[in-house]
């Protein structure tokens, strides 16, 4: 247990977690776009490029989205060895040796699924030349999966270690990678020959690769952080810490996993409905992602601050970390909740041209998925921040079963009930969104705010 007198004031809290969470949100935002630039360049390919593209970039995403959950483990277990202080030096390069050694081992089944890629597009239905070029796609771009994920393990161990700012300036260097690889490979540019779709890929493998350079060379040069010597003994295994990472790592995988799959799910249940739904619905969707940027960044500050207090065994050091994130992230979210009911015309016309006539009932669809997503916007900050400071006390397993509960038993089927049984139709598909993502935000809040009741936090 720390002295009180070392424990930061709630002021002091605030702005640590703000000067933590500042450059992550950033590197977040940037992602999106580096995400995004895939398929820009392709969209000038053709519709069957542009859907195998996208299909391949959904599988890629998917399976990026949970191995980065699993790694995701990390931050929790070397902010509480910070926090503890005791040989910190040395647990952290066990944590983060081992983290990457989960990197790899945990990729290489995916990577061989997606080298089966055309089979997999092919049983979901999709159409056979889309499916070809979706195997082709793939079968380049599921040797980014590594570097990608060892990269996202270098960014937490970073950002836990106090430099977060490199998370921003690399993700910025992989923006710059992104966007001349494929204006490069895709067309054909600077005497490179035009790969087409291939050339995307390889451009994506190419930005992976050069971000986890970057952060490789940032571990070793960054003065703070050569001292922890992170790739020292590199192949030395220490299976504990290893199992401690997979056991915590699991469920955050699948709790990530679950969220994202009622979004993608709500797709699929959009398509039932009509084309312009589908549109409408990817629209809204793309701007409720861009927000969700901020607390999730926020929340992945929270897990280190949390994990920090967590490590030191200090009970009010790890209350003020949690509810000063609870408050950023909820607050910066009803912020954007006035803006997306004052002004939602202004955010669709960033994707389509709201005047014009062919767009009109897209426009207006999409207007009215936003306001529902207003009302959301509170919900999907709490969750995700509450997530993130359970994970800094090392709580996993119980929220992974409530997102679970709400994401699928309350969220799922309040949407296919309104959807489908009701003459709501989209609207009602939305709804259910909403009160999926209200019951995960009250009880993970809840959970919380319970902490010591039920037992988080080890005796002092």
């Amino acid at each position: 247990m720390t002295d009180l007198a070392t424990t930061p004031t709630a002021r002091a809290e605030l702005g640590a977690t703000l000067r933590l969470a500042a450059p992550l949100v950033g590197a977040n935002l940037l992602q999106m776009a580096v995400y995004a630039v895939d398929v820009v360049f392709v969209a000038r390919l053709g519709e069957v490029e542009l859907a195998a593209a996208t299909l391949g970039v959904y599988v890629y995403g998917v399976v990026l989205f949970a191995l980065a959950g699993l790694v995701g483990a990390a931050a929790p277990i070397i902010a509480a060895e910070l926090g503890q202080r005791r040989h910190a030096v040395r647990e952290v390069r066990r944590s983060f040796r081992m983290a990457m050694w989960v990197a790899v081992l945990g990729s290489l089944p995916f990577m061989l699924a997606m080298a089966h890629g055309q089979a997999l597009l092919l049983s979901s239905g999709q159409d056979p030349l889309v499916a070809a070029r979706g195997d082709a796609f793939l079968d380049i771009l599921l040797w980014a999966l590594i570097p990608a994920v060892a990269g996202n393990v270098m960014r937490i161990t970073a950002s836990a270690l106090g430099r977060p700012g490199w998370a921003l300036a690399i993700t910025a260097l992989g923006l710059c990678v992104s966007i001349a690889a494929n204006w490069v490979l895709v067309f054909g540019n600077l005497g490179a020959p035009a790969l087409g779709l291939e050339g995307s890929a390889i451009a994506s493998l190419t930005t992976s690769v050069a971000m986890m350079a970057a952060y490789a060379i940032v571990l070793v040069a960054d003065r703070r952080l050569r001292r922890f010597r992170l790739f020292g003994r590199w192949w030395r295994h220490e299976w504990s810490r290893l199992r401690q990472i997979v056991v915590l790592g699991l469920p955050i995988a699948a709790t990530m996993t679950f969220e994202g799959a009622l979004f993608s799910a709500a797709g699929f249940l959009m398509g039932r409905i009509g084309v312009t739904e589908v549109a409408a619905h990817a629209i809204a969707l793309q701007i409720a992602a861009f927000l969700f940027q901020v607390p999730y960044g926020i929340a992945q500050a929270a897990t280190i601050r949390v994990g920090m207090a967590y490590g030191a065994g200090d009970r009010v050091w790890i209350g003020r970390a949690g509810w000063a994130a609870l408050t950023v992230g909820t607050g910066f979210m009803a912020f954007t909740a006035l803006a997306l009911w004052a002004a939602p015309r202004a955010f669709v016309s960033a994707y389509i041209d709201t005047d014009a006539p062919a767009n009109a009932a897209m426009t207006a669809l999409a207007i009215q998925y936003l306001a529902i997503a207003a009302l959301f916007q509170l919900f999907d900050g709490a969750q995700a921040v509450a997530a993130g400071v359970l994970r800094g006390v090392q709580d996993t397993r119980v929220p992974m079963l409530i997102a679970f509960a709400g994401y699928w038993a309350i969220g799922f089927v309040t949407s296919v009930v309104l959807g489908f049984w009701t003459p709501l139709g989209g609207i009602g598909i939305w709804i259910g969104l909403a009160f999926g993502l209200l019951a995960v935000a009250v009880l993970l809040v809840d959970r919380w705010r319970r902490r010591e009741a039920i037992g988080l936090i080890r005796p002092a």
